[in-house]
């Protein structure tokens, strides 16, 4: 799964001139879910960056609990997902994401990012959900098995697109087989990862601190929040 992501320098995303469309935003740490995140979206061949929620509300959905992942495996599959797997993806913008190695109850966060700390896109779907005058548009990051470097934490990582495959990804007009070919474990070659502090834990925090590389600590207890 992905739980938690980063945005630290969202002056280094440049996709032709969208970002002016937005004011500026600050760096955040420790994305959590349930809250905005930046997504690229195309509507009549027409791209936007916008806000949007982390957790995807299904349109149908009674009530506004969000889904903040999606199984690649099971997407064409999930009444949740395939509608917007179908018509409506988008492009996630981070620069980074936590991962939790978990030893029974012991549960150590590392922090993920490419070799050159280079900003990157979650691929993703949206959906916009109505009732009782309430409007959310929400989202969620789809998942892969994990590359080499995952493998060693969690049998899971978001599925991280390579600019080549954008246009394809957010094309209106691209068929299900083609997008499955996309959605695959981005090369561990180009990504690196170190351990960091449990205060990544709680959502509320949010600061550069959280980015500090410690030992990992597996003789205490910690959860996930």
């Amino acid at each position: 799964m992905c739980g938690r992501f980063t945005l630290k320098r969202p002056g280094r995303i440049r996709v032709n001139g969208l970002m002016e469309q937005l004011p500026p935003l600050p760096p955040r740490y420790n994305i959590a879910p349930s809250q905005e995140v930046l997504a690229i979206v195309e509507r009549g061949a027409q791209r936007q960056a916008t806000l949007v929620q982390w957790g995807l509300i299904p349109s149908w959905s009674n009530d506004a609990k969000g889904i903040i992942n999606a199984r690649v495996e099971t997407i064409e599959d999930k009444r949740s997902f395939n509608e917007s797997f179908r018509r409506r993806r988008c492009l996630i913008l981070a620069d980074g994401f936590y991962e939790w190695e978990r030893m029974g109850k012991i549960s150590q966060p590392y922090f993920f990012e490419m070799t050159d700390s280079a900003p990157f896109a979650f691929a993703g779907v949206w959906d916009q959900w109505q009732h009782a005058g309430r409007s959310i548009t929400s989202c969620a990051i789809i998942t892969t098995t994990a590359n080499e470097l995952l493998a060693k934490i969690h049998q899971r990582m978001p599925v991280i697109l390579g600019a080549e495959s954008y246009d394809l990804w957010l094309s209106e007009e691209s068929r299900a087989p083609d997008l499955k070919e996309i959605l695959v474990p981005f090369p561990a070659k180009e990504m690196k990862s170190h351990a960091v502090g449990y205060d990544v834990n709680d959502a509320n925090v949010d600061h550069e601190g959280l980015l500090r590389e410690v030992e990992p600590n597996i003789g205490v207890t910690y959860r996930l929040f």
